[in-house]
């Protein structure tokens, strides 16, 4: 049988190709069945494989594109300019990978450590309705996803107060309180589609001081290398500098001078940023190839993907660093204690203070 030559081949019509193959080992059938048999068989399998193949990329991909759209409205992020799904690669591939062995969608959260030690900006050191809303608001994205993505989705809360809770100043006994509260939240207002994950889930019953000296020094990086990111890398000095912001702010029994207390809160930013480096990396390590989401605002196009939880003015605001105020038109936002009680009366649950209306 003379071949075929490369010139001579379609370019485009791959099923003429596959046609005349089949054709030609038709023609052999009453000479060599048993092995006709076997190429066609051979032949329609790859055919299908390579179809499936397609389909099963495209329906990732498609998949992963809406979920996009699902998480873009609520993107924190410092960047004027909308940004469609495909300028998010990494989560792209990340929301493909579950989609393609179909797997619930599992995204990750640092956060939700505890409560402000600052008391004009907190009702209190436990969760409360910013809490409350900022979860059922999580689970809600999960519940949303699962429309598009029959396994559906979960978020794992990586709660990080013992990572930080000497940098910021919280007692270890509030931070459990905060975490324990959170999980029994979860539970009774049934948002199956969350869970909580901290360092007790990791290192058990260890003391604080120790948990926090395992996790620094087997990931966080090295204080020079993180100082010269800070002077070379503008999104890196961005964190520092919010960080940095933060902790002065939380700061409400400084005896020493305004110069000295934020000397000393630049000092501790540094800390926070290796822990949360390292928590990170920890995070990656027990919850490999999820979707990593933050708290804090993150570029287009990032490795991590900026959250909103409630609407806030300052793109840096979290329900552990604020209060929630309930508008007469309906809508929740979060801004710290001491102005919330201006627009608002205190409103109680459980006996303990919730929220302003």
């Amino acid at each position: 049988m003379p071949l075929t030559t490369a010139a001579e081949a379609p370019t485009a019509e791959t099923v003429v190709t596959t046609e005349t193959v089949v054709t030609t080992e038709t023609v052999v059938t009453t000479e060599t069945a048993g092995i006709t048999e076997t190429t066609e068989t051979t032949e329609t399998t790859e055919t299908a494989g390579i179809t499936g193949t397609t389909r099963i990329t495209e329906t990732a991909e498609s998949v992963g594109i809406a979920v996009l759209k699902l998480l873009l409205p609520h993107h924190r992020t410092a960047d004027d300019r909308a940004a469609p799904p495909e300028a998010f690669p990494h989560q792209l591939h990340q929301i493909g990978a579950f989609v393609r062995r179909d797997d619930p969608v599992v995204l990750t959260l640092p956060g939700f450590p505890c409560k402000s030690p600052n008391p004009d900006k907190v009702l209190g050191h436990l969760p409360d309705q910013g809490e409350r809303l900022s979860l059922a608001f999580l689970n809600s994205l999960c519940a949303r996803i699962e429309e598009i993505h029959a396994p559906g989705a979960r978020v794992v809360i990586c709660s990080d107060g013992h990572v930080f809770g000497d940098l910021i100043r919280v007692p270890d006994e509030h931070i459990d309180a905060y975490s324990d509260e959170l999980s029994r939240l979860i539970d009774e207002l049934g948002l199956h589609h969350l869970s909580v994950f901290d360092l007790r889930d990791v290192l058990g019953d260890l003391p604080h001081s120790a948990k926090r000296a395992y996790v620094h020094d087997r990931y966080a990086p090295g204080l020079d290398a993180l100082r010269a990111e800070v002077r070379a890398d503008e999104h890196t000095l961005a964190l520092y500098r919010g960080i940095t912001r933060f902790l002065v702010d939380d700061t409400a029994d400084f005896t020493g001078t305004r110069s000295a207390l934020q000397r000393e809160c630049r000092r501790r930013a540094y800390g926070v940023i290796q822990r949360s480096r390292a928590w990170g990396e920890l995070i990656a390590e027990h919850h490999p190839g999820s979707v990593r989401l933050s708290i804090h605002p993150q570029a287009v196009g990032a490795a991590k993907f900026g959250i909103r939880l409630l609407d806030a003015s300052d793109v840096w605001t979290t329900p552990w660093h604020s209060a929630a105020l309930h508008r007469p038109d309906g809508t929740w936002s979060l801004m710290p204690r001491a102005r919330a009680e201006r627009l608002g009366r205190l409103v109680r649950r459980d006996g303990r203070p919730s929220h302003f209306e």
